[in-house]
């Protein structure tokens, strides 16, 4: 099969996967040929479960509004995604045409491409945004040769 060029890939305005994706700050996701590679990290849950996540573990954040959030920041960050300090992942799944059409209440209404099912292919994880960068392109470099 002949490399899928970079000209080709499809840049899609949303994160592709993880059921808390509406709530990380970082996220890539592009088609590659038949696959969406989707980075998401930088996960920063709602006001209510970062001030259960700080009570459960003892952690006083202080301070209101704005201040509140720079110092459960500054004492907490933001969540792993998975264990021991790795904030963002790579996954790679099957691509499909969208589904949902222009009448469906879906935030992903204006992709063109979703991912046919959470069967991940490849997966990469990164503690740092720059690690998450290189790696989104570095998986998309890859899967453009499948």
């Amino acid at each position: 099969m002949e490399k899928i060029t970079r000209d080709k890939w499809v840049w899609l305005g949303h994160p592709a996967h993880f059921i808390c994706a509406k709530d990380c700050k970082f996220f890539m996701a592009t088609k590659v040929g038949k696959y969406i590679i989707s980075t998401v990290g930088e996960y920063l849950p709602d006001y209510r479960v970062r001030k259960i996540f700080a009570d459960s573990r003892g952690i006083k954040i202080e301070g209101m509004g704005d201040e509140w959030d720079r110092d459960y920041m500054k004492k907490i960050g933001y969540e792993d995604l998975h264990f021991d300090g790795w904030k963002y992942e790579t996954m790679v799944f099957k691509a499909i045409k969208n589904p949902y059409g222009k009448n469906v209440n879906s935030y992903r209404i204006c992709c063109p491409y979703v991912i046919a099912n959470s069967s991940n292919l490849d997966q990469e994880y990164y503690r740092e945004a720059d690690e998450a960068y290189k790696g989104h392109y570095k998986m998309c470099d890859k899967w453009s040769k499948k």
